[in-house]
């Protein structure tokens, strides 16, 4: 069946993808020039099969290397696409993406709905193996040394009462402000990894890594929190410590108003329940 069948083309439509991919083998999500990106593979799956030029608009960039678990991105099209249709377009997407990169949902949503400024938070994690582990080494950092995790976690606390992450932005900047309201942030010990999870509105670029590589040297003494203090007070990336390797960082999830989600006459009753907060979701099935 041909997508195309039932075009409008005196009207766009909106529609947000959500997607997670495994950043292994590509410099990031922003299209680069002659390197391969995850907003230039998508663009082109979804040009190819809808057979005219798509764009795509990310809900922001990361990083060569890192992955994603829970992405989102939108794209405008003339057809006011079905349920069963988004269903087949999703079907015939994964198809042709590489492996590295899955479609999960096509939902449709208001005309001005952005994936990026309309984002209410994100939630990254990163992750640390204490132990060599070889499947564990794409999607996380190999560190066997002695840390203090009480130590890193009171660390942890001084950043949810702070607002300008200057200190741990790559520059020079691209955004107009550095403010960040962290609402989340904590290490957690599973089996031989550590686990640090950060949840914010806004991040800033290269800000997870930096304030892990910062942590780090706290929990091996080689700073103390009244340091950390000093560090975010700077405003100097210089103060901060290193950009921990890529590969250990995970976007895991990230939240939009509900207002912003429409439905087709034929979507199931809860088709967009999943796209406000994935994570609330895996957490209520826990509860079950």
């Amino acid at each position: 069946m041909l997508l195309l069948q039932r075009m409008n083309r005196s009207l766009n439509y909106r529609y947000f993808l959500r997607l997670s991919f495994n950043g292994e083998s590509f410099h990031g999500w922003q299209s680069q020039h002659n390197a391969a990106s995850i907003q230039s593979t998508l663009r082109d799956a979804l040009t190819v099969l809808l057979r005219e030029q798509v764009e795509v608009t990310g809900a922001g960039r990361t990083d060569a290397g890192v992955h994603a678990r829970d992405f989102f991105a939108h794209f405008d099209h003339p057809t006011e696409f079905s349920f069963s249709e988004r269903s087949e377009l999703i079907c015939h997407l994964n198809g042709y993406l590489p492996k590295a990169i899955s479609i999960h949902a096509i939902l449709p949503v208001r005309r001005d709905a952005h994936s990026r400024f309309n984002a209410c938070s994100r939630t990254y994690q990163y992750f640390i193996a204490r132990e060599k582990d070889p499947f564990q080494q794409a999607f996380s950092w190999y560190y066997p040394g002695k840390l203090d995790i009480r130590f890193m976690n009171l660390g942890a606390d001084i950043l949810k009462n702070n607002l300008d992450f200057t200190s741990f932005a790559k520059l020079p900047a691209e955004t107009s402000t550095n403010i960040c309201h962290v609402e989340y942030s904590k290490w957690e010990e599973k089996g031989h990894l550590l686990e640090f999870t950060i949840t914010a509105d806004r991040f800033l670029r290269n800000m997870v890594r930096a304030i892990v590589g910062t942590l780090i040297e706290l929990g091996r003494g080689k700073i103390k929190l009244e340091d950390l203090d000093r560090i975010i007070l700077s405003k100097d990336r210089r103060a901060a410590g290193f950009s921990v390797p890529a590969n250990g960082l995970f976007l895991t999830s990230i939240k939009y108003p509900e207002e912003i989600f429409l439905k087709t006459s034929d979507d199931p009753e809860d088709s967009n329940s999943h796209c406000k907060d994935p994570s609330a979701k895996a957490e209520s099935k826990k509860k079950i």
